[in-house]
Order: structure tokens, then C-alpha cells, then sequence
């Protein structure tokens, strides 16, 4: 269920802001959306596996921390950044 190497360098490369930019708020955001839909896919089909659901709720919810920050912070980049990843509506 982890993400490799290659798909990491992918989701990286969409958000950051310079080629060493890796722990950037927009880049933790744009990782957690990356695991959040991986982890749910596993879930539709193990609908029984609760430990995993419990991951998930526990990487929602520091997603949700971390754009409440940026958009209190950098409202453009906050801004950018559900657009790039289609977050919300």
C-alpha cells in the first residue's frame, strides 16, 4: 500500500516549488492525497480491514490540519494547490 519511489518523484514534481522542495507544506498535502486515495481503493475492496480505515481517518485529518494552515498562511498557494490536486469543489 506504500507509494514507490517513481510515484513519490510524481506527485512531487506536480506541486513543488523548486527541485529540492520536498517537505513543503503543499508537497505533504499533495503526498497525503496520494496515499488517501490509495488507501481507500484498497477499502472498497477490503471492507473489513479496520486497522487501514483507521489509517485513513488519521491521514484525512492531518490533511485537513495542514490546509487549514496554508490557506491561514498562503491563501494563493492554498488556492493552487486544491486546484492542482481537485480537492474540493
Amino acid at each position: 500500500m506504500a507509494l514507490i519511489a517513481e510515484e513519490r518523484k510524481q506527485v512531487r514534481a506536480q506541486v513543488q516549488r523548486n527541485a529540492s522542495d520536498t517537505g513543503s507544506t503543499q508537497v505533504q498535502v499533495a503526498m497525503l492525497t496520494a496515499r488517501i486515495k490509495e488507501v481507500a481503493t484498497h477499502l472498497q475492496s477490503h471492507a473489513k480491514d479496520n486497522h487501514s480505515r483507521r489509517g485513513l481517518l488519521m491521514m484525512v485529518g492531518r490533511r485537513n490540519r495542514l490546509l487549514k494552515y496554508l490557506a491561514r498562511t498562503d491563501t494563493a498557494g492554498y488556492t493552487n494547490l486544491i486546484q492542482t490536486l481537485g480537492l474540493r469543489k
